[in-house]
């Protein structure tokens, strides 16, 4: 039995292409692992704070020391990388907005990537600490950036992943979504069809 922790970034709740996204696949995933567990962490109903000097007192302030902001913010800190700890598999459905990632999903990044928890620095380097499990990044895209210089969704993402040492990521995106007509029906259909042979 494997733990799939879904995180959803997009600001709307009706008309989202990435929830569409999320949602076939929790579909996929469930018909095909009935017994795993699923849960959604949802950034735009649970808004996670953007990093600030709370959270950072309480990563550096030992604990008889901080104040009450600072315990706060570091228990929702603790509590985030407690969830991203525990799962097998990662799910991130992302919206471009302004050719990146969500200010929410990056808030919620910024609270788990953690030196010593998810990485620690060493003499040769830093060092992810999550190896062995699986990422999947679910993207809705207004128009066609994959392997375009304007993309700096996927290689940031990547990035921030191995970082932590999840190295097994699978993006799937849906592209050309406000090109209209057949450009969205493509996008849409061709993403689903990934989604499909990916689990």
């Amino acid at each position: 039995m494997a733990n799939v922790l879904v995180i959803e970034s997009s600001a709307r709740q009706q008309g989202s292409v990435s929830r569409q996204l999320t949602a076939q696949f929790i579909a996929n995933w469930s018909a095909a692992n009935p017994a795993d567990s699923i849960k959604v962490r949802d950034l735009a109903v649970d808004q996670v704070p953007h990093l600030d000097a709370n959270l950072l007192g309480g990563w550096m302030t030992p604990a008889l020391q901080q104040s009450e902001a600072e315990q706060a913010a570091l228990a929702l800190s603790n509590r985030l990388t407690d969830e991203l700890l525990a799962a097998d598999v990662l799910v991130l459905a992302a919206p471009m907005y302004n050719f990146t990632i969500p200010s929410t999903l990056k808030a919620w990044l910024d609270h788990v990537l953690r030196a010593g928890v998810t990485f620690k620095y060493t003499e040769t380097g830093p060092q992810g600490l999550l190896s062995g499990k699986r990422a999947f990044v679910l993207t809705a895209r207004g128009g066609i950036y994959a392997g375009s210089g304007l993309d700096h969704q996927e290689p940031y993402l990547r990035q921030a992943l191995a970082f932590v040492g999840i190295h097994d990521v699978s993006f799937i995106h849906a592209e050309g979504l406000n090109l209209g007509g057949e450009f969205m029906e493509k996008g849409l259909s061709e993403a689903k069809a990934q989604l499909a042979q990916a689990i």
